[in-house]
């Protein structure tokens, strides 16, 4: 089993374009688009679409991506349950930031409303 601090490092040496694809395959067998993931992504991070390629194509780490990122003043209402972890209990800033990004494209997956998965309700 893997202790916590190795976790975390793996989270923050992971790049986004590794896991960009898998993103953009969850949501488009559910009957999302490409342009529903980035809006969710954008919402989180501040950053523009031309950005989010940018990263992809430098192959940045989750941890250069969220050092980047302007994180939504409302991430905070990011909670629930994510790939085992109950996401406001993570003590790891970084780790919990990417967790809140699978939570959001989670939500998108399963159909949830845009305005309830960008927290404007």
């Amino acid at each position: 089993m893997t202790s916590k601090s190795d976790h975390d490092e793996r989270m923050a040496n992971m790049t986004f374009a590794s896991v960009y694809p898998h993103y953009v395959t969850k949501v488009e067998k559910k009957d999302r688009t490409k342009e529903e993931l980035h809006q969710v992504i954008r919402w989180l991070t501040g950053f523009s679409d031309k950005a989010i390629q940018k990263h992809i194509k430098d192959k940045i780490t989750f941890q250069q991506f969220f050092q980047k990122a302007k994180l939504n003043p409302n991430a905070h209402l990011i909670t629930g349950m994510i790939c085992g972890y109950r996401i406001e209990e993570i003590e790891n800033p970084l780790t919990q930031q990417v967790r809140y990004l699978d939570k959001l494209v989670d939500e998108l997956a399963k159909g949830r409303k845009m305005e309830k998965i960008l927290r404007t309700e």
